[in-house]
């Protein structure tokens, strides 16, 4: 990266196109990829500041020696806050947030600044992870791939924001009060909170499919369940609840939910064997059960053959089957954590968020005593 890209700012200095915040704690065995990566950008007028969320290790090491502008918390306050505090700092009037576990390509900065260049109503843009995944593992290997499909799939008119590589104006993150961290202190869904405030408000968001990058990130089961249930499902549940509204783009489409459904009703289907087999419910057969299962199934490949054809294309049949059957246990806990989110919504009788009842921005005051 160019002196004039990282180089702490000084007094007078001319303020960058961009600004380039990357919150991060404990990253150095990826880190170091991530800001090599933005050093090596085709694109020059930008700044970076990492935002150190308390790390322990020696991160701030690695940021003196890529020379990036340098943040420390005085205590833990998630990647929201510190991407909250970034802005605050930055001098572009375009933030463009990249997460400490992504590789950019040298051409992805051009693009943001492009983007914005060629709409002035445009308000936000944000990309996918590329095809290749950094891990060779399986469950790094799906996740990131569908991830990759799901953002190249819905459109390019998005409803929703994401904050691992993606790019905002400055005056509308700071009039919109930036990320909720009262509501999202962990990694969570505050960048999608955000961005279906920007939306419901009417204001333009951009999904450009040709901003790919690499996620370095090494997924585990409990991991992967741990961010899927707590940090998506249940808080995602929440806001489409609580906003009564229910965007039917990237994995809410109607093909998803109507799959959701039915991987519901396959489980307990499956459930019900051993009851009909022992004769426990008489009006249905071992033989008609069964049947009605494989109709299930059959139908969640229908419904769901696309995306199962793209794996196949890339990673072969046999990847595909376990892509499959891990597809079906995420619509299985995903439906159930929204039909529990929505029996407990209705028992307390909860409100409208009158953060979309107005559409009105939450104040940047209000925001930064959050933090």
């Amino acid at each position: 990266m160019q002196p004039h890209a990282t180089e702490s700012a000084s007094p007078g200095a001319r303020a960058p196109r961009l600004s380039v915040i990357v919150p991060v704690y404990n990253g150095g065995l990826q880190l170091p990829r991530c800001l090599e990566a933005l050093r090596t950008s085709e694109f020059t007028d930008f700044e970076v500041i990492v935002v150190d969320d308390c790390s322990t290790d020696n991160t701030p090491q690695i940021v003196e020696r890529f020379r990036a502008r340098y943040l420390r918390t005085e205590r833990k306050i998630g990647p929201g806050g510190g991407r909250n505090l970034g802005v605050r700092d930055a001098r572009g009037d375009i933030i463009a947030f990249v997460d400490a576990d992504v590789v950019v390509t040298p051409g992805t900065l051009g693009r943001i600044a492009a983007d914005f260049d060629a709409d002035p109503d445009l308000v936000a843009v944000f990309g996918s992870y590329d095809e290749e995944p950094a891990w060779s593992d399986f469950l790094s290997q799906y996740k990131n791939l569908m991830h990759h499909y799901v953002h190249q799939m819905a459109s390019e008119r998005a409803s929703t924001f994401w904050c691992g590589c993606g790019a905002m104006r400055k005056d509308v993150f700071l009039r919109f009060g930036g990320f909720d961290t009262a509501r999202y202190p962990h990694p969570s869904i505050e960048d999608i909170d955000l961005g279906f405030r920007l939306f419901k408000a009417g204001r333009k968001l951009l999904l450009d499919k040709s901003i790919q990058v690499k996620h370095l990130k090494k997924w585990t089961v409990r991991g992967l369940l741990r961010a899927d249930i707590a940090y998506r499902a249940i808080p995602w549940s929440r806001l489409i609840l609580e906003s009564r509204s229910l965007p039917a783009d990237l994995n809410l489409t109607l093909a998803s939910r109507v799959s959701a459904a039915l991987v519901g009703l396959l489980v307990l289907g499956i459930l019900a064997l051993p009851v009909v087999a022992l004769g426990w419910l008489p009006w249905i057969s071992g033989a008609a059960l069964l049947a009605a299962l494989a109709v299930i199934v059959l139908l969640l490949f229908v419904l769901n053959w696309r995306v199962y054809a793209w794996f196949a294309a890339r990673r072969g049949w046999l990847f595909t089957l376990g892509a499959a059957l891990a597809h079906w246990a995420y619509y299985f806990y995903s439906g159930t954590v929204f039909v529990l989110c929505a029996i407990a919504h209705k028992l307390r009788g909860s409100p409208r968020d009158p953060r979309f009842s107005d559409a009105a921005p939450a104040s940047v005051a209000a925001q930064r005593g959050q933090e």
